[in-house]
């Protein structure tokens, strides 16, 4: 008899058709007009009824098929049950086909069970938009600024999974990928990636030999991100929303680094894209070159900012100006 697939394999393709059915809620949403949008701390920091439904959708589906499974939102969230057309319990065969890595084969799902509000060994790490909730009110009135529909490929849907501290499997899901094919297009697309194992979903390239592309924030910049930036000596800077885009930017050869000199990335926005990047050789680290970590009470904030890149990590780390180093202290 064929030995059911490993724990982890189990959880990242049941993540992959959770973050499948994110996207389609994340669509109906915007194709209703009516986004919900309330203040969580300031006009600046919002939330959508896209948000509440999809963290709704994947803590319940999650929470459903792997019960002892510690699963971390991004939103404030009452705890309630979710509506029936909210839940999935489908998982990706292909996924399921795909062997697991040595090193993660033996792990058992009640390694992962800890406390709410944890981030433990092995627990799934669930995010939510990252920095894109902005660009769901700017929508609200699209019809009027069209060229604002050219924003909707920076919305993500993130399910990252840590063990030991470490950010071993991620999922990124696009909503509105393909958008551009106009009507009738089919739209969305899920990349989805391994430690050990490789990445997927997506055409892998890289930027032309010595040409220097720089992806930053599109709308939380200040002198400390345009310093580093700059110090880069980039040949072009291309910003755009959202943690998980700026990672697909670099696996796909738009961009050789994500530079972001400044705290306001959270665990929750680094945890999948992290992943899938190293899964392809990729490194993302702090501005310091040190690694972020994922361990039960570490603190939300990546507070030293971020740098990645899909190669020649160690050329962008050695440009970082030492004011930047200065005012962003490791943790």
């Amino acid at each position: 008899m064929a030995s059911s697939p490993a724990v982890l394999m189990r959880l990242v393709a049941s993540a992959y058709t959770v973050a499948e059915k994110a996207g389609t809620i994340v669509r109906k949403v915007l194709q209703s007009g009516e986004l919900g949008i309330v203040e969580k701390t300031g006009a600046n920091d919002l939330q959508t009824l896209a948000d509440r439904l999809v963290q709704k959708s994947i803590c319940a589906s999650l929470s459903k098929s792997f019960p002892k499974v510690t699963i971390i939102g991004e939103e404030e969230l009452p705890a309630e049950d979710a509506e029936e057309e909210l839940l999935e319990n489908g998982h990706s065969s292909l996924i399921l086909q795909k062997s697991c890595p040595d090193q993660y084969a033996s792990l058992k799902e009640e390694e992962v069970k800890r406390e709410k509000k944890q981030y433990g060994h092995n627990n799934i790490k669930v995010t939510l938009f990252c920095e894109q909730i902005n660009i769901f009110q700017h929508l609200m009135s699209a019809h009027k600024k069209k060229h604002l529909f050219r924003l909707l490929d920076h919305v993500t849907v993130l399910i990252g999974i840590a063990y030991g501290g470490t950010a071993i499997a991620g999922v990124i899901n696009q909503p509105f990928y393909n958008y551009q094919m106009g009507a009738g297009a089919s739209l969305g697309r899920t990349l989805w990636g391994v430690l050990g194992l490789g990445a997927f979903g997506f055409q892998l390239q890289e930027v032309p030999d010595g040409k220097r592309i720089v992806t930053t924030t599109r709308s939380h910049s200040n002198k400390l991100v345009i310093d580093a930036v700059q110090a880069m000596e980039p040949h072009d800077v291309i910003r755009v929303g959202g943690a998980g885009n700026k990672i697909i930017q670099l696996v796909e050869g738009k961009a050789s680094a994500y530079v972001f000199a400044s705290p306001g990335c959270k665990k929750w926005d680094t945890c999948a894209p992290e992943a899938i990047l190293h899964a392809v050789g990729g490194k993302l680290t702090d501005m310091h070159g040190n690694a972020y970590r994922y361990d039960a009470n570490v603190k939300h904030m990546n507070s030293a900012g971020v740098l990645a890149t899909l190669r020649n990590h160690e050329y962008y780390l050695s440009r970082v100006p030492q004011v930047v180093l200065q005012a962003l202290p490791s943790d």
